[in-house]
């Protein structure tokens, strides 16, 4: 027959650690949580970030736009670091005064409150752990909970959160603009600078060659030509009809002759500006018209570059304003009414669970250890 049971050192050692590691801790935590834990407050917060592009007039005659208002799912993920950054940390700290909301009951409650005297690391991890970030990848809806020791300033920690991540999407729809157009506007000044310089060239030539248009001064020399040949041919006329009037002796026949003999040498002067053999100003004329049409195709050249430039930063800012991006708040900052944190009985089940689970894993490690011996 089997002896009845008695309570051996080896049970009493179990009961024990038992009271040690699970009705301790357990009794500690209720304690702290309900005597010295001060309540926290919640406000929540919703957004996301929405990016449109507005369908042009041309794209609708063409049947090929549509305004599609989509989920800017990359600008929601940097939103989503940058609100859990040091940055962000900062600006609201320097707005609100973060270590004085958050330290205010650090003497009685030292567990759950920042020390004052932590460093801006500290205060990025503390920020972490009273701020509650939800963030969907695939429909880029992020919900926020910010905790504080009053609701108004659970309120405002959350309306800051807002206020500088509505800035940060501003920024990167403002840097998103600036590099659709940068270059489009690089061209444009360059294209610029080139007409300018075109411009300033054509106008020094006129300057220092007194041709206004040299199109225009060839279409007279061409009609002074003309008039010579003209006259040339009358004078030639009147020299063949004078040896039936007059003799040839005769002073007119003469006269007749050097103004035969002038026009000749008018006209050959005038042909002689259309050569190279000819200068004028110590440069041929026909150089001169030369460089004149360079400076006048590098000018025409100049302004189709610009036009085109200008088509092409019109195009870019259009195509820029039409697309933009937005900060969609579903849920604003609310208000709490009473303090759901920190959730004591909640946090009391976790650490009576924890301590239950080390001292039923170490009650088997023993007795494994005890039958083996």
């Amino acid at each position: 027959m089997a002896r009845p049971a008695q309570a051996k050192t080896r049970h009493w050692g179990v009961l024990l650690s038992f009271l040690l590691l699970v009705l301790a801790p357990a009794g500690a935590a209720s304690w702290y949580l309900y005597e010295r834990a001060a309540d926290q407050y919640a406000s929540t917060l919703g957004f996301t970030v929405r990016s449109e592009e507005l369908t042009s007039a041309a794209d609708l005659l063409g049947g090929l736009g549509a305004s599609f208002g989509g989920g800017g799912s990359d600008d929601s993920a940097i939103l989503y670091e940058f609100v859990r950054s040091q940055e962000i940390v900062r600006r609201v700290d320097a707005k609100l005064d973060l270590r004085a909301i958050w330290s205010r009951h650090h003497d009685t409650d030292p567990l759950l409150s920042f020390d004052p005297n932590g460093s801006i690391e500290d205060l990025t991890d503390y920020w972490r752990r009273m701020l509650n970030i939800s963030y969907d990848t695939g429909s880029g809806l992020m919900e926020l909970r910010a905790l504080a020791f009053a609701p108004e300033e659970a309120q405002a920690i959350a309306q800051a959160i807002y206020e500088e991540s509505l800035a940060t999407i501003n920024a990167l729809s403002a840097q998103a603009r600036e590099d659709a157009t940068r270059y489009a506007r690089a061209d444009l000044d360059l294209a610029l600078e080139r007409l300018k310089q075109a411009r300033e060239a054509l106008t020094a030539f006129r300057i220092q060659n007194q041709i206004v248009d040299p199109s225009a001064d060839i279409q007279g020399q061409m009609g002074l030509l003309n008039t010579l040949q003209a006259q040339l041919a009358t004078a030639l006329i009147e020299f063949d009809l004078l040896p039936e009037n007059v003799g040839a002796s005769d002073p007119r026949t003469e006269q007749a002759q050097r103004r035969i003999n002038v026009i000749r040498e008018r006209i050959a002067e005038e042909r002689q500006k259309f050569g190279t053999n000819g200068e004028e100003d110590g440069e041929s004329y026909a150089t001169t018209i030369a460089e004149f049409e360079r400076l006048s195709v590098d000018r025409e050249f100049a302004e189709r570059a610009y036009t085109a430039a200008l088509s092409a930063y019109d195009a870019a800012l259009a195509e820029a304003d039409r697309q933009s991006r937005y900060l969609a708040s579903y849920i604003r900052p609310t208000l709490a009414e009473k303090s759901k944190y920190p959730q004591r009985e909640l946090m009391i089940g976790i650490v009576t669970l924890f301590g239950f689970l080390i001292w039923a894993i170490g009650s088997l490690v023993f007795y494994s250890l005890r039958d083996r011996r």
